[in-house]
């Protein structure tokens, strides 16, 4: 969470109430520019702290927002407040508030899907997109069925993959996970993806492994005992019915409405690209994340060696793609980060 880095780390109210935190370091090598990095779930800024001190090393300005729902962010408990064009008009009055005219966007997980949106309907913000592990969403009009998308990742590659999604979509979907924290960060970061096929892509198999009493596996080597505490720990500040709302809201796609009648051009990438493509994320495999390559007008595809985690799995690897991407890009102005 943006608590985590000392110094660097604020908070602000933004027009309609709402309270973001965030990290905040602007950069310091002039027209150097400033990368939004946008974390998914179950998450917060702390996500990124492999990418922080390597970007802020290299002279770049940050922006790591704790999104809602978590951290030290507000966590409303009404659906209406995950509205995707909503956070992403949020997350321009942050960038307003700092004095940052365009920024490189990197969203990961959920936070792919917010970039998505933040392109829809701020791309003139954007001086640049990064999508790690899970690609760009077209800005689409109807309800998502997950039956259907489990019919066909089972036909295509032998498994489903969204059944969680369901107890998700339950309004005690909150209360169950808050009651059992450690269950729920050992199957979401596994030692091996291939225990998601079992345990979270089939409808009911999260339910059976978070009231299961089986010892629970090893934690990854990417992922320390203190890290896994720090995790939950931040995780229990907000709990997970802000999170989950994230996947009602995007189940019930409530903003559709906005998205009737868009110009054909606002679905589209027009900045440059990079979709990092791990080699090993069973639910999202590079022919998946390669479906949705005709939305972007000037894209490079990097392939990782990592499950769904690539941050944190191959930081390293990573850092390397964001750095060798960016290069040359300049900031049309100079952060003033207010820490």
């Amino acid at each position: 969470m943006a608590s985590s880095y000392p110094g660097s780390s604020t908070k602000l109210t933004l027009g309609d109430g709402t309270t973001y935190a965030y990290v905040c370091i602007p950069p310091s090598i002039p027209r150097k520019p400033t990368f939004l990095l946008l974390h998914g779930f179950p998450s917060s800024s702390y996500e990124w702290r492999h990418q922080i001190p390597f970007l802020s090393f290299l002279g770049y300005g940050v922006i790591a927002p704790d999104l809602l729902g978590y951290g030290n962010s507000d966590a409303p408990g009404e659906l209406e407040a995950y509205e995707f064009k909503r956070m992403a008009n949020h997350l321009a009055e942050i960038l307003a508030y700092e004095k940052l005219e365009k920024v490189i966007g990197v969203g990961h997980d959920w936070g792919s899907g917010l970039l998505s949106r933040f392109n829809t309907w701020h791309s003139d913000k954007l001086l640049a997109a990064v999508w790690v592990a899970t690609g760009y969403a077209e800005p689409g009009t109807e309800p998502m069925d997950i039956d259907a998308i489990n019919a066909f990742t089972t036909d295509r590659f032998g498994h489903p993959a969204m059944g969680y999604w369901k107890l998700f979509d339950k309004p005690e979907a909150g209360r169950i996970l808050d009651e059992k924290p450690e269950r729920i960060t050992s199957i979401l970061y596994p030692p091996s993806p291939e225990l998601w096929k079992e345990n979270l892509g089939p409808v009911g198999a999260l339910e059976k492994w978070l009231n299961s009493d089986n010892i629970l596996p090893s934690l990854p080597g990417w992922l320390g005992d203190e890290e896994f505490k720090k995790h939950n720990k931040i995780m229990k500040i907000k709990g997970y019915h802000g999170p989950c709302n994230w996947y009602k809201s995007a189940i019930a796609n409530i903003d559709a409405v906005h998205h009737m009648g868009l110009p054909e051009e606002r679905k589209y990438v027009t900045v440059p690209a990079l979709l990092v493509v791990p080699t090993d994320d069973t639910f999202f495999p590079p022919e998946i994340l390669m479906m949705g390559s005709q939305w972007y007008r000037n894209l490079r595809v990097e392939e990782i060696s990592a499950a769904h985690w690539a941050q944190l799995e191959a930081p390293d690897k990573l850092n390397e793609l964001l750095a060798s991407f960016t290069k040359g890009l300049e900031s049309p102005c100079v952060s003033d980060c207010e820490i």
